[in-house]
């Protein structure tokens, strides 16, 4: 672990994850190549109308890391890759693995606000992105994002190319690489940030592959499992819950599909006899509603699971599930610093609709605290911490935010209030960070709060949380007007124009004189959150 900012494992601990088996040794790289040692005529990935067997898979994988490595990418050097569920997103992952340079996974929904700082901070050298999805154009977003950074060297797409680099001509004669060491760090995810924009998170080949192998076991893949990626696959979930990361170290089958409607995904589930597939709740109350009414006749028949993660499931919604799809519910509470909980598929049925899972390895260590971190009693609500075999020991290049964000043992605080019950299930109360999960998708309420204060009509704004059936949460921007109100719709266009991802504009913008404040002065967004709930509720109280 010999990337500078990246905080190091303690020598001792990481020696005894090794010696419990923990820690195999084994890379991504190593890991692609035994499967096709093993599957090498059998289907590994499916994306649209093309198939890819494991053996196709790693030689593209071998042809990519030499084609990387003749452009001048080395190891450790960092690449932003922004592809959506294409094979070639899994094709350049395991390229730069096998190069041992890193990927950090962004979004498609991410535009040039979040691409330049994600660039400029991690000292990326290279961007691949694809050239269009979703009716957008990532070849004009390149643009602004080179303008802003012109450190950037190069920008790499999928599809057709334009003024940049094709990544179907960069694929070449396998050539013999080094390759990193299973301690190093394989890749930098993003965290869902609480205090502006996402801190980068390393993994490791070590930490990230055992958590691959317990969620294999847990959620008992095999050979046959057919996992559909849903999600955005560069989620951590949707990657590696068990993913499609978790689903290829299993030999089974990771079908892509391109959007995560019932039009897109029921057609798929039907062609492939897809047996696993993981959604967010919003997600999970559509497709409910699909399957129920009978619209889409697809046979759904082959799906044995369906998890619900990144954001808590209501106990109504969650009873649905088997009676609809005919299939077993797995919850799935987890984040990309590392803790994963699962409920397991012989759980009682009152465990998996009322509970967000347990801990999925026996060395996870969970610590539940009240404000002046001390333990409080079993079954008490309190500050979640965690530390364990494939959670981090802190972000890359912020040493003063870990001092706060981990304790002095190396204990992550999650920033959720939790409880955990006598059998040793997590109930997930809430959040203690100043963040909306908005669908699964987080927003960090001040990023957003600094990009309103740009406005030269916004005096002041607090963002906080509004309650919602749908999302769980959506945002509401309370603002204090300088001299002359401008419009919510000029606002929302305003934040549009500053290049900031679209699931982060405020869903509605309430204009106050003042802000409610704590007795110490502060903003007290606790009661502009119930404000804007009683609000709602009045309103609907009228209808």
């Amino acid at each position: 672990m010999t990337l500078p900012g990246c905080p190091a494992w303690p020598v001792p601990l990481a020696e005894r994850y090794r010696e419990l088996g923990c820690w195999t040794g084994e890379t991504f790289g190593e890991l692609l190549k035994r499967k096709a040692r093993q599957h090498g005529e059998r289907t590994a990935v499916v994306s649209r109308e093309s198939r890819l067997t494991y053996g196709e898979l790693d030689n593209r994988a071998d042809r990519l890391a030499a084609g990387f490595a003749a452009l001048g990418i080395r190891p450790k050097d960092r690449v932003i890759v922004q592809l959506p569920n294409i094979a070639e997103f899994i094709e350049v992952c395991f390229g730069l693995f096998r190069l041992g340079a890193l990927p950090v996974f962004a979004q498609p929904v991410h535009r040039s606000n979040e691409i330049s700082y994600f660039c400029e901070f991690s000292e990326a050298v290279a961007y691949i992105i694809p050239a269009l999805h979703s009716g957008f154009d990532y070849r004009l977003l390149a643009g602004e994002v080179k303008d802003k950074v012109p450190a950037l060297k190069h920008v790499i797409v999928a599809g057709d190319p334009g003024p940049y680099l094709a990544l179907s001509e960069l694929y070449a004669e396998p050539a013999e690489l080094a390759g990193p060491s299973s301690s190093d760090i394989a890749f930098l995810q993003l965290s869902g940030g609480s205090t502006g924009l996402p801190k980068l998170i390393p993994r490791t080949h070590d930490d990230y592959i055992y958590s691959l192998r317990l969620s294999a076991e847990i959620c008992r893949l095999d050979e046959h499992s057919v996992y559909l990626a849903a999600l955005p696959a560069a989620h951590n979930y949707p990657l590696s819950s068990p993913g499609v990361l978790g689903t290829l170290y299993a030999g089974g089958r990771v079908v892509l599909s391109p959007g995560p409607s019932p039009d897109e995904a029921f057609p798929l589930i039907e062609r492939e006899g897809v047996t696993i597939a993981g959604l967010v709740p919003p997600l999970a109350l559509i497709w409910l509603e699909a399957a129920a009414s009978g619209s889409r006749r697809y046979d759904l028949s082959s799906l044995q699971v369906l998890q619900v993660g990144g954001a808590k499931l209501s106990e109504t919604a969650a009873r649905r599930i088997r009676p609809v799809f005919g299939c077993i519910l797995q919850q799935v509470y987890g984040m990309a610093e590392g803790l994963v909980n699962y409920t397991r598929l012989d759980d009682p049925e009152d465990i998996i609709v009322g509970t967000q899972g347990k801990p999925m390895s026996p060395y996870d260590e969970i610590l539940v605290l009240d404000d002046g971190d001390m333990e409080v009693e079993p079954g008490q609500t309190g500050h979640l911490l965690t530390r364990g075999p494939y959670t981090i020991r802190g972000y890359y290049k912020a040493e003063e935010h870990n001092k706060k964000a981990f304790t002095p043992e190396g204990f992550y605080r999650t920033g959720d209030m939790a409880r955990v019950t006598e059998s040793g299930y997590l109930i997930v109360e809430g959040r203690d960070k100043d963040q909306i999960n908005r669908g699964g998708d987080k927003v960090a309420a001040e990023e957003i709060e600094n990009h309103l204060l740009a406005h030269s009509a916004v005096h002041d704004a607090a963002v906080v949380s509004m309650p919602d059936e749908f999302l769980g949460e959506r945002t509401c921007a309370f603002i204090i007007a300088r001299g002359p109100a401008p419009s919510a719709s000029e606002l929302k266009a305003f934040l549009r124009g500053r290049g900031i991802a679209l699931y982060k504009i405020p869903d509605r913008v309430e204009f106050v004189d003042a802000f409610p404040l704590t007795g110490v002065g502060k903003v007290s967004k606790k009661s502009l959150r119930e404000l804007i709930a009683a609000k709602r509720q009045a309103a609907a109280g009228q209808m």
